[in-house]
């Protein structure tokens, strides 16, 4: 009741003053909130935005405040300019209602809708029969087909089929972010506007108490979740404290979905302990923790980004984890890992230092590493759970490759497993070209029996000859294209420890 009647209050004084100022902004103290660092703020929180969002008018923490946010089961709705400022924010995970509320989501105000009329899509398809009211997001679905059905010991039966893309009020897909599976028929497709408008969250400094939850695949989210098209996070700092001997793993701090033209700049984050948990197969497995996530979004830039920890410090889990995406860049980030689970279509990586976990993709397009210094086990891994596929190209360029950052092992350039026994619900490629040019492996500690790096791993140890029969085959690189690689412990690259497999690989020296 007392939020009613100050919301009364403010919306009396700021019809009364508006001529008087020129700072119509939304404060939390004025809802309430005391900063102290111990009083729990959230209901003046989501009661500011609430206010802002009615009022169209722009939220600032109060500078040198520290907002403490309990356990309860309630989100900040952010659909205006929020500039967090200098105020410090204390997340504290130990006792929540609902682990899967996000403290801030970042929404808009225009609602998807059902598009009838379509019944089917092609690959590469450059028009829908569609009129629409603005350029949209559209999302599909075919939940008779299954995709990225997992292999190992983190296996499942698949997702259903989807995609997303953008399309103009006439129909006509932007082919920057193409249709890439045939969908023979579909059993849901939506429509989302793109806001046209510039959303802007600037500055804060979030601590995150973890929680102290058994070790399974219980999945936080208390986060600010972005759902919005046209959003810029700019200054925002997240840390953790409390990490003990067990708890549930994030997923992720900034989680964006569902949304197009994101970016995120001058960010610094922080990694998660790796907790470990029995995975569906009954075996032992790490759990992956995020404090970047990205689903179902195009167009997602992670510029001057960095983190607290160290970013070869194995025992935290990498940075980021992405599915169903398309144009993801790295640019001046200084992370522990890239990585596109179910899938990415084109990402780039520049201008970058990549840590222990390294880049690990499957998907299609184009995959771009340009000015990057990589400290993996490998250059680039190509995800064995899903498949080690890549429908595209793969260009390396002005880079260095650290194997195992520095610790001792027979490098390896492309990495990846294939047995061609599992059916991943798609066929499966390599890169069909791969371009390296200029690039740099500092392999100087190797074992006695180093042989100098390979250009692949040994995909499939058992396929040796022809007797080997796969189930599912394996679309394999058809041409290598190397200009100026160097290492410091003076062996040449080679092609890999499986000559047979990739045989009939053409390598352009």
């Amino acid at each position: 009741m007392k939020y009613i009647l100050l919301w009364f209050f403010l919306s009396t004084c700021l019809i009364v003053t508006q001529g008087q100022t020129d700072e119509n902004v939304v404060r939390y103290s004025d809802f309430g909130a005391k900063g102290d660092g111990k009083t729990d703020d959230v209901e003046a929180i989501v009661a500011a935005h609430a206010f802002a969002n009615e009022n169209d008018l722009e939220v600032k923490a109060d500078d040198g405040a520290t907002y403490y946010i309990g356990g309860k089961e309630r989100t900040a709705i952010i659909q205006t300019d929020t500039d967090f400022g200098t105020a410090t924010f204390i997340i504290d995970d130990t006792e929540v209602q609902n682990r899967n509320a996000s403290i801030f989501m970042v929404s808009s105000r225009l609602q998807a809708f059902k598009l009838e009329s379509i019944s089917s899509l092609e690959r590469n398809q450059e028009k829908i029969d569609v009129s629409l009211p603005g350029t949209c997001l559209i999302t599909v679905t075919n939940s008779h087909v299954k995709h990225y059905i997992r292999f190992g010991p983190n296996q499942n039966n698949g997702s259903p089929q989807t995609d997303i893309f953008l399309v103009d009020k006439n129909g006509n897909v932007n082919m920057e972010t193409p249709i890439i599976w045939d969908f023979d028929q579909i059993t849901e497709i939506t429509a989302l506007p793109i806001d046209k408008k510039t959303l802007n969250i600037t500055g804060g400094h979030f601590t995150t108490i973890a929680n102290k939850a058994e070790s399974k695949y219980t999945y936080y989210s208390r986060n600010i979740s972005i759902k919005r098209s046209n959003v810029i996070v700019n200054g925002l700092e997240h840390h953790i404290m409390g990490e003990g001997d067990h708890g549930a793993p994030y997923g992720g701090f900034i989680n964006i979905s569902g949304c197009a033209n994101v970016t995120v700049k001058n960010t610094i984050l922080t990694g998660h302990l790796t907790y470990r948990t029995i995975g569906s197969a009954g075996k032992p497995v790490s759990m992956g923790s995020y404090d970047i996530s990205v689903s179902r979004a195009l167009n997602v830039s992670f510029i001057s980004c960095s983190q607290t920890n160290d970013i070869n410090d194995r025992r935290y889990w990498g940075i980021l984890g992405s599915n169903y995406c398309k144009n993801l860049l790295y640019d001046n980030c200084t992370l522990s890992r890239f990585d596109a689970h179910k899938g990415v279509a084109n990402a780039t990586i520049r201008n970058s230092t990549l840590g222990h976990m390294g880049i690990n993709a499957i998907g299609s397009g184009t995959l771009s590493v340009e000015n990057t210094t990589i400290q993996g086990r490998s250059l680039i891994n190509l995800r064995s759970d899903y498949g080690s596929t890549w429908q595209g190209e793969i260009f390396i360029r002005n880079c260095v490759f650290v194997p195992a950052g520095g610790r001792s092992t027979s490098a390896a350039l492309i990495s990846g497993f294939y047995s061609g026994q599992h059916d991943f619900g798609y066929t499966c490629y390599m890169p069909e070209r791969i371009t390296i040019e200029n690039l740099h492996v500092d392999d100087s500690n190797h074992p006695e029996d180093y042989q100098g790096p390979a250009i692949f791993t040994n995909f499939n140890p058992q396929m040796f000859d022809d007797t080997y029969q796969e189930k599912f085959p394996y679309v394999i690189t058809r041409k290598v294209i190397l200009r100026n690689v160097s290492t410091t412990s003076g062996k040449a690259l080679r092609l890999s420890d499986n000559m047979f497999m990739f045989k009939d690989v053409k390598v352009d020296w």
